[in-house]
């Protein structure tokens, strides 16, 4: 059986990889089809209508900063915030799950 964290965080690098996939290099501030704007307002709005706070960080290879937050209903969001300091909605859903364990050694064997 895998190891909760590990699961946990083969998911996070999923999420990584879908968000600078899906965010791309050539996004433009007025593009109607993503929900950006300021994180400060972003964060704000997440806290007072879906009761989400943040539960995850990590530096993406681009140097973008892509954070996941959760309410304890479940509900998920996960933002992503270029050098540029314009923050995009790139997912959201339902049911998050934070798992427990510790991570494997960097070179050992799944």
């Amino acid at each position: 059986m895998l190891n909760k964290t590990y699961v946990l965080t083969l998911g996070l690098a999923a999420a990584i990889g879908f968000a600078q996939a899906s965010y791309g290099e050539t996004r433009a501030p007025s593009d109607p089809s993503r929900a950006c704007g300021k994180r400060d307002e972003i964060v704000a709005n997440l806290e007072a209508k879906y009761h989400e706070s943040r539960r995850m960080v990590a530096l993406s290879a681009n140097n973008s900063v892509l954070e996941i937050f959760a309410a304890e209903a479940g509900n998920w969001t996960i933002i992503v915030t270029p050098a540029d300091g314009v923050s995009c909605l790139i997912a959201s859903g339902e049911a998050f799950e934070e798992l427990d364990g510790t991570l494997k050694e960097k070179d050992a064997a799944l």
